[in-house]
């Protein structure tokens, strides 16, 4: 069911003009959280689906929401690995799923976590929706992370809004001659380069969780259902509630 958020987004005060209206699908309590955008290249290469797919598969186990535009490629893999802690920003109106090779991808959105849009219904994408897409995923985002990109890439006007906005800017190192567009980033001191998740999960202050060597807690590392874990797991469900070790949220199990 489509909604018009009806509070204010204090995060979209550092665009030109905040919206004047956004509607939504799905869980609009991922805005309170600490939000990190990935986008990029809808052509990646090998390396960065690899990085792509590590960053954001990490950065959610640690409770940061992955913001995204839904497109192809980098958006996608960054959607998908984000363990349903995502936040796509589309193109178009709410009752088109766009691009049509992600209808899926879009739907489980829209189900598990939060899909938002600034047009009116019937509203199809054009150039200008998808800089201004571009604009609204950097201004939610505390940090950006452009994992590849060509000189005349779209994801260069994402670059352009965060620096404009004063938002640290991280890119994937690459061999010369490809994503020439992240690299002239690095070559002109305007972001950092990401050669290390480790190191760069520090660098943002986030403490990287020790190894789990707890079978249940490995099981529940991969957000099953609630009745999937009791029938599995019955009383340790309970016993790791009571203890803190894990949360229940909308029918799921999530490690604390």
């Amino acid at each position: 069911m489509i909604n018009k958020i009806d509070f204010h987004i204090k995060e979209l005060d550092s665009m030109k003009a905040y919206p004047n209206d956004i509607y939504y699908i799905g869980n609009i309590e991922l805005l309170k959280n600490k939000k990190i955008a990935i986008v990029g290249t809808r052509k990646p290469n090998a390396y960065t689906k690899i990085f792509t797919h590590k960053l954001a598969q990490e950065l959610s186990k640690h409770n940061i929401t992955i913001v995204s535009g839904a497109a192809m490629g980098v958006d996608a893999i960054a959607h998908q690995s984000s363990n349903n802690n995502t936040i796509a920003v589309v193109a178009n109106s709410l009752d088109i799923r766009y691009p049509a090779v992600n209808k899926n991808l879009i739907a489980n959105i829209e189900q598990n976590s939060l899909i938002l849009s600034t047009y009116k219904p019937t509203t199809k994408a054009r150039a200008y929706t998808f800089v201004h897409r571009n604009e609204i995923v950097v201004a939610l985002a505390d940090i950006v992370i452009i994992t590849q990109a060509d000189l005349k890439s779209g994801s260069l006007t994402s670059a352009k809004y965060a620096i404009s906005m004063g938002k640290p800017l991280y890119v994937l190192p690459h061999r010369i001659g490809e994503s020439a567009g992240t690299n002239e980033l690095l070559q002109n001191n305007n972001a950092k380069a990401i050669y290390d998740i480790d190191n760069f999960l520090k660098e943002i202050g986030i403490q990287k969780k020790e190894a789990i060597n707890d079978e249940f807690l490995l099981y529940c590392d991969t957000n099953p259902t609630y009745d999937d874990a009791v029938l599995k797991y019955a009383s340790k469900v309970f016993e790791y509630e009571l203890l803190g070790s894990i949360t229940i949220k909308d029918g799921k199990i999530y490690l604390s």
